[in-house]
Order: C-alpha cells, then sequence, then structure tokens
C-alpha cells in the first residue's frame, strides 16, 4: 500500500480509535507523518513479503500524554534508530509500530521515509496498552532475550534533553526507559527489542495499520453526514456498541511514574484509565474490561478524544467492544502481564478474562 496524504488521514483518527483513549496525540502523528510523506515515497509491506530471517525493530513513543512538559519531535525518532545501530551493529531491515493510537499508528513513518527501512504492517499490538512489556510480542516469556532498547526526547531549553541505550531483561530495559522519560519531562521516543520477522509473523497484529486505516475510512465516510454518524458508523464496523453518552460530572487525573491514572463518570459509568481505558462499569456490573475496547468521542464534533483530553463537563459519547473484535498481539494474552493493571486502577482485571 503506498501512503499518501489521504492514508495518513484515516491513519490518524482510526489509530486514535483503535488507541483506546490512549496512544498519543493526533498532532503529533500529523507532524511526524507529513514530514514522512513530504522526504519521499513511502509504502506500508505486507509481512508476508518479507524474509524470515530479516531483522525488525519496534518504534514506540514512552510516557504520559498528559504530561506538561511534554517534547518529542521527528527528530528524536530518527535518533533512536541511529543509537540503536551505533550500539548493536545489527543492520535492521523492517520497522514495526508497537501499537495503535493517534501518534502511535504513525510510529516509524519518519524513520522508514529517512533511512530507506521498510515499514511493516504488523505492529506489536492493534490497540494501545500502557506498558512496554505489554507491547512486546511475548518476548517476555522468550528464556534468555536481550531487549535492546534506545531512546531520546526531551526540552533541551528546560535541561530535560536525554538520549541513551540500555540491553538487559526487558522488564528492568522497559522501566529505565519509562524513568528516562520522567526525567525528560514526560515522553520519550524509543527504538526496542530487535527480533526476526518470523517471529513478529507468529506474535504481531498482523495488518493492524490496514485496520487503523480501514477505521478511519469508515468514521469519516459516517462524518459525511453527522458525528453521530460517524461514532455509529465505527461501533458498526468494530462489531461494537455505544454504550453510553453525556456530560463528564466526574473525571480524575493523575501523571505519576511516567503513567496518566484516572477515572471518568458520564450517565451513570465510570471508566477507569491507565493511558488508557482499563475498565467500563454499570452501577455494579462490568460491562467492558482492557483488552477489551474503550473509546471516548466529542459529541457536537464526532472526533474520538483521548483519556489525556477529556475535560470536566464535556459532552462525550462512548463506544465499546470486545476483544475478539480487534486485532491483538500476544501480549495481550498474557494474564501476568494483564494483573499489573489491578493495583493501579483498584479494579478486579483477571476474573473478567
Amino acid at each position: 500500500m503506498k501512503l499518501n496524504k489521504e492514508m495518513l488521514k484515516y491513519a490518524l483518527v482510526g489509530g486514535t480509535i483503535l488507541g483506546g483513549g490512549g496512544g498519543g496525540s493526533k498532532e503529533l502523528g500529523e507532524a511526524s507523518g507529513s514530514i514522512a510523506l513530504d522526504y519521499g515515497d513511502l509504502n506500508l509491506t505486507d509481512i508476508s513479503e518479507v524474509p524470515d530471517d530479516t531483522l525488525i525493530v519496534t518504534t514506540s513513543a514512552v510516557g504520559a500524554p498528559a504530561a506538561v512538559d511534554k517534547y518529542v519531535k521527528p527528530r528524536d525518532y530518527v535518533r533512536t534508530m541511529e543509537v540503536l545501530q551505533e550500539n548493536t551493529g545489527f543492520k535492521i531491515g523492517g520497522i514495526i509500530t508497537n501499537e495503535n493510537g493517534g501518534a502511535a499508528t504513525i510510529n516509524g513513518w519518519i524513520q522508514a521515509a529517512i533511512l530507506n527501512i521498510p515499514l511493516i504492517d504488523a505492529p506489536c499490538n492493534g490497540r494501545a496498552h500502557p506498558t512496554g512489556t505489554m507491547g512486546s510480542m511475548g518476548l517476555n516469556n522468550v528464556s534468555g532475550f536481550i531487549s535492546y532498547q534506545a531512546y531520546a526526547g526531551g526540552n533541551p531549553n528546560l535541561g530535560n534533553r536525554v538520549e541513551g541505550f540500555i540491553s538487559g531483561d526487558i522488564f528492568k530495559a522497559s522501566t529505565m526507559v519509562r524513568q528516562a522519560a520522567v526525567q525528560a519531562g514526560g515522553l520519550v521516543a524509543v527504538a526496542r527489542n530487535i527480533v526476526d520477522a518470523k517471529y513478529v509473523k507468529e506474535n504481531g497484529a498482523i495488518k493492524g495499520i490496514s485496520h487503523a486505516i480501514e477505521t478511519g475510512k469508515r468514521f469519516y465516510k459516517g462524518l459525511e453526514t453527522s458525528p453521530r454518524d460517524a461514532i455509529e458508523a465505527v461501533a458498526e464496523f468494530l462489531n461494537g456498541e455505544i454504550v453510553a453518552e453525556g456530560v463528564v460530572y466526574g473525571f480524575e487525573l493523575v501523571t505519576k511514574g511516567g503513567f496518566d491514572v484516572g477515572k471518568i463518570n458520564i450517565d451513570g459509568i465510570e471508566m477507569t484509565f491507565w493511558n488508557e481505558y482499563m475498565t467500563l462499569e454499570h452501577g455494579n456490573k462490568r460491562l467492558y474490561t482492557f483488552p477489551d475496547l474503550i473509546m471516548s468521542f466529542d459529541k457536537a464534533s464526532g472526533m474520538p478524544i483521548t483519556t489525556a483530553e477529556i475535560k470536566k463537563g464535556m459532552n462525550i459519547a462512548i463506544i465499546g467492544t470486545k476483544k475478539e473484535n480487534i486485532k491483538l498481539g500476544a501480549g495481550m494474552h498474557d494474564l501476568n502481564l494483564l494483573k499489573e493493571i489491578e493495583p493501579i486502577v483498584d479494579k478486579e482485571v483477571i476474573k473478567y478474562l
């Protein structure tokens, strides 16, 4: 698939929807995507066309989307690839994103365009998730796997600029990168986890970027008639439903440890989030639980809005769809990783999976 401005438009909104409340801002994604497309031709490659022994790297952003001092520029994404290759000596033959999201779906576009490395349609996960290990395609369960991670970001005018390289156990390396994000003011670009294409074929969310683009197409087709039709079109395409709509009367958000954590109340519904929406309950009844997809939309414009953008008094609609209706990587089937959600949002998760 040849990527162009129209595909970018669809990917941005579709990615935001599949971000499930997280995955970064459309504005950052649009900036990176536009630079990539202006640089030269860019194609989205089906992983079936990639030899099994091709080395593939994951690109991502790590941090808290609502952090006030977050600062990552397109150059930072390219720099992470340079740092990774300088420190490993590996020849990278493909780039994938870690997840879908307003910014995340576009992860890797600018690196692929500038460094002339194929962009592969097989993200680690077809929705957004809070931790690096959740987006590592089950590598945390591969005995002896060494995680190589390069990071860059932070506003130099505030003295927050950092970049670096770390290798080691995937949990420890991911934790160190998360701390780098905190020191950088809330966000860093990351290139990590070099694996062969065969592993991605078996554990990634195959055609996850195409799914985001198609979701965006359905959204804009609905928007031609009304914001309501756009939201309904997305819910129908994802085999989901509009769960609730109304004014946000309760909203809590705390940025801590490089994450956004909080809860939202509308129309008798309570939702918790850890960057992404984690749970949705009506009264004492649990309706949706991560990795089910829960997403919020502005009723006036129809546009999807992330947890970092929600404010008290907003008039929003919420859609939900079960995990079987979206593309998930291996990390979304690991109960040990999903159990990490429970103490963060103070809700039971595993019993609902």
